[in-house]
């Protein structure tokens, strides 16, 4: 058996990672189809019902806003953009930063030692005074956030992959590889890449709690998804003003951040002790 099968194995006999998972797809489905199929939308204002609690009867199930739309909707609308950046940010640090760490840890070297330097500058670099850079260059949009984010991600993911590659250069495998004379893109691609799919997947399961942090904070702040569209971050910012007199146009955006970000964690938990069970370094559970 591959070793992706063999860990989907092992994970899928999870329990809590089962649990977490079907929590993950239902929140998704509903998130992608709810706001088509009720009879609100996310930007109509109703000045009548405003700051209107939460009623399953009363046709607004989280309640309304400060401007009267609908919670429920504007939620699932919210968590839509959050899981969308989550998972392009992610998917973006993932491509960067996997191609950098094996350049680098399979070069070695002269090389090697510029291309870590580089890194170290970047992370030099305060986050905020570079999305505000990437603001003025670009302006505000969703691609923004995407390069922000993803900019600042994949280079945790570059030194992990580096390192990795570092120990698998030194196996016996590669240097028979290269013996024969396979070509080094090959050798990155077909001998060293599959021998790190369990330590990548295992930090970018735990990148994307990460993310959607990231995110949510820079639209706590204003820096990040603008209006007319929302996120789960810019609902939490909106719901501070009426905290004491509306506590759920607060509290239930949070709500959903924080269980998406428990189960992302628990999923994030559930693959590494797979993983560690698939390299003999625990026993099977």
């Amino acid at each position: 058996m591959s070793a992706a099968g063999d860990i989907g194995r092992r994970l899928g006999s999870i329990p809590v990672v089962r649990r977490t998972l079907a929590v993950l797809l239902v929140a998704t489905v509903v998130a992608v189809v709810g706001p088509a199929l009720s009879p609100h939308t996310a930007i109509d204002a109703d000045f009548d019902r405003i700051l209107e609690p939460p009623s399953l009867s009363g046709g607004h199930w989280f309640g309304t806003d400060q401007l009267g739309r609908d919670l429920f909707v504007r939620t699932l609308e919210g968590l839509r953009t959050t899981l969308l950046v989550a998972v392009v940010s992610s998917a973006v640090s993932l491509v960067i930063g996997v191609a950098y760490g094996l350049v680098a840890g399979f070069a070695g070297g002269r090389l090697d030692a510029v291309m870590m330097r580089f890194v170290d500058a970047l992370y030099a670099l305060p986050f905020i005074f570079f999305v505000i850079l990437l603001m003025v260059v670009f302006e505000r949009s969703f691609l923004l956030i995407f390069i922000a984010i993803g900019a600042v991600n994949w280079l945790d993911m570059a030194r992990i992959v580096r390192g990795q590659t570092l120990s698998l250069k030194q196996r016996d495998f590669v240097a028979a590889a290269k013996l024969v004379g396979v070509p080094t893109p090959r050798i990155l691609l077909r001998h060293i890449a599959p021998n790190l799919l369990g330590v990548v997947l295992v930090y970018l399961t735990l990148t994307i709690p990460q993310v959607i942090l990231v995110e949510s904070f820079l639209s706590f702040l204003g820096l990040g998804v603008q209006a007319p569209a929302t996120s789960l971050g810019t609902l939490v910012a909106g719901g501070v003003g009426p905290l004491e007199s509306a506590p759920w146009v607060l509290l239930l955006p949070s709500a959903v951040l924080f269980v998406v970000l428990l189960c992302f964690n628990f999923l994030g938990d559930g693959l590494r002790d797979a993983v560690d069970v698939r390299l003999g370094r625990r026993d099977t559970p």
